[in-house]
């Protein structure tokens, strides 16, 4: 049905209203492409459930949505934790208006290549619901940074660039959670124990507190002359100004914003704004918290064990409360910090750093009431992905045939008979030495432990034997237990010096890994491309050689992507991990060392490098013997240069 009317460019969306009505709360996470994305519904409502609850909570994502297990969101901190992986991505309470698109439960998505239905990002949804109620025919995205123009007749999105063309379909959901009356003022967040931390809700009287006052007065006074002096060409970007809900004025920053506070005043355009008066100083000022970093609270403990908490934060409002249109473009380049300003870089959520938050905030204090410039730092955040890459530019690996390898169920197993195995990797020793046999720890001259335990033909308790590479003796019935043990592939190991005899494979699930060559650089090899390496391993159900057959089991964080130079050495390293792959030991079925969660994919003791384009958590780059080490973890699995010559 042709739609009446002209169609529109879009200049924004128009998000959010006035102060004082309903609000419509759409909670919403970064990708690793800088979008913010909205979470569902059904997820808001539990968000804000909680919320109510405990401001300071714990929200765990999967009792709404079961695909949402791995995730929980810090209330106190603003971010979500992935716990199979331990990714964190910050998140948002965005608000909209009652009569925008989720206020009225309506979605927005687009198709993929793969046929799967993706919702566009929230303020997109309310902009394209916009001009859908409008009847305008199509919608053009480029104003907002998005090359697609929205035929609303066709229901199709168009690539202005590509011409390529995706479906498009409106559906009705669950509207979001509607928050009655003014949203709340700005405030410390989390919330600190002020009101509580002495009789009446008085200011505590520690040594840091009455530090702190001291210095508080002082710190406004030369922060309120420099904003009198500041001229009208004042450099902005770094820090702007944004109207808090309770109508005062506040500077805000977003986390992992580097800022300057000896220099505020330069990156301010005023003190009274629309807010008026010196409610919008935010540094020091009366009845906002103190401190270097929003998502930090400081504890310390009296010799009277009275314990309290300080809420550190440089926000003038509560990072919870931030409207869709007053998104905040912040510099987190170092490079904005001023030449000669001391830089406080503050622990980030796992506790790495060198500066304690207390002692970075009381340090940037003390030198601003002093006139001096510094600057508060967070700490920085892993690149866990290259940029966004095109279809066009992945390229197979040179010296590597095809671009994906596939374990299947009738790959899986291969019966081999125990005592044939045995006697195939060691021979009979006549006089056996008076040692201990490591497997049962009885003496080889006697018989094995397993006696009357274990019997097969042709294998008498007493017999020895010596392993033909590595020359260690054990009793061979103790050998055919352990093969029982183990995988029953046709491979032995030895268990004191881990030789390999045969070719050693594992149980590692069905799955799919594929590799090619991606045009971004590796740090510490920005002269070669990149090897993407990506494993996709589905949930399913154990088998016989799993710990509980006929249990499911879960896989998450899948797909995995793994990076390698592209250098000789990297696709040395590459083959032989596909070699590994097709004996089925990349990953295996056990217990996950970082959640505790039991029956899921676990990596198999062959490390990888899961960080693009950074190395705070250890599985990125640089790092100069990462390829010498997991080639040594892939030889102690079997596969080697001897197996890539044969």
């Amino acid at each position: 049905m042709a739609r009446p009317g002209s169609g529109v460019l879009v200049g924004g969306a128009g998000g959010y209203g006035g102060q004082g009505v309903a609000r419509v709360v759409v909670w919403e996470w970064l990708n690793e492409h800088g979008r913010w994305r909205p979470y569902g519904a059904a997820t808001c409502h539990h968000i804000e459930n909680v919320l109510k609850e405990d401001p300071r909570g714990t929200v765990l994502l999967g009792q709404v949505e079961p695909q949402l297990v791995p995730y929980v969101i810090d209330l106190q901190s603003m971010h979500q934790f992935r716990q199979d992986t331990g990714t964190m991505r910050p998140v948002q309470r965005n608000f909209y208006e009652p009569s925008s698109a989720p206020g009225k439960g309506v979605v927005w998505e687009w198709e993929s290549d793969s046929g799967a239905w993706t919702p566009y990002d929230m303020e997109l949804s309310v902009s394209i619901q916009h001009a859908y109620e409008k009847q305008h025919p199509w919608l053009d995205l480029t104003s907002l940074g998005f090359p697609y123009l929205l035929d609303f007749t066709a229901m199709q999105q168009t690539n202005r660039q590509s011409q390529r063309r995706r479906r498009l379909r409106r559906r009705m959901d669950l509207a979001y959670p509607l928050l009655a009356g003014a949203i709340p003022k700005s405030q410390s967040w989390p919330v600190g124990a002020g009101a509580k931390g002495g009789a009446g809700g008085g200011p505590c009287s520690c040594t840091q507190c009455i530090l702190v006052n001291s210095t508080r007065a002082a710190s406004n006074a030369i922060l309120a002359s420099q904003r009198r002096g500041a001229g009208k060409g004042a450099a902005a970007g770094t820090v702007r100004q944004s109207n808090t809900f309770g109508g005062t004025t506040a500077t805000t920053w977003s986390a992992g914003t580097t800022v300057a506070v000896g220099n505020l005043s330069n990156n301010m355009s005023g003190a009274g704004g629309r807010g008026g008066g010196g409610k919008g100083e935010s540094l020091g000022a009366a009845g906002a918290g103190f401190g270097c970093s929003q998502a930090h609270a400081h504890t310390h403990t009296h010799t009277q064990s009275h314990t309290h908490t300080h809420a550190l934060t440089i926000n003038g409002q509560n990072n919870l409360n931030r409207p869709g249109t007053q998104r905040i473009a912040v510099t987190t380049n170092r490079g904005a910090i001023p030449p000669g300003v001391p830089a406080l870089p503050v622990k980030n959520l796992t506790g790495s750093g060198p500066v304690h938050p207390a002692l970075a905030g009381m340090t940037g204090i003390l030198m601003c009431a002093a006139g001096l410039p510094v600057c508060l730092t967070r700490a920085p955040k892993p690149i866990l992905h290259p940029p966004p890459i095109n279809k066009s530019d992945l390229k197979p690996v040179p010296g590597v045939n095809g671009i994906r390898r596939k374990t299947k169920k009738k790959h899986l197993r291969r019966g081999k008979n125990p005592e044939d195995v045995v006697r195939r990797y060691t021979e009979k020793i006549k006089a056996a030495p008076d040692e201990d046999c490591t497997i049962c720890m009885e003496r080889l001259v006697t018989s094995s432990g397993y006696e009357g335990l274990l019997s097969h033909k042709g294998i008498k308790p007493e017999l020895v034997g010596k392993l033909g590479k590595c020359g260690h003796l054990y009793h061979l019935l103790c050998l055919v237990a352990m093969y029982n043990n183990g995988n029953k592939d046709g491979s032995l190991q030895c268990p004191t010096c881990k030789a390999i005899y045969g070719e050693k494979t594992g149980t590692q699930p069905p799955g799919k890994m594929e590799y090619h060559v991606i045009p971004h650089s590796l740090p510490g090899y920005t002269e070669v491309k990149t090897i993407r390496i990506v494993y996709d391993i589905p949930a399913g159900i154990q088998t016989l050689e799993h710990p509980n057959p006929g249990k499911k089991f879960s896989a998450r964080g899948f797909p995995r992507h793994c990076y390698l130079p592209d250098n000789d050495k990297g696709r040395k390293v590459l083959k032989l991990l596909i070699m590994a792959w097709d004996r089925r030991l990349i990953f295996a079925i056990g217990t996950s060392s970082t959640t505790g969660e039991v029956d899921t994919v676990v990596w198999n003791e062959i490390h990888h490098k899961t960080e693009f384009g950074s190395n705070l958590t250890g599985h990125g780059y640089p790092d100069l013997k990462y390829l010498d080490n997991v080639q040594a973890e892939l030889s102690a699995q079997g596969v080697s240069d001897d197996n890539l010559k044969e």
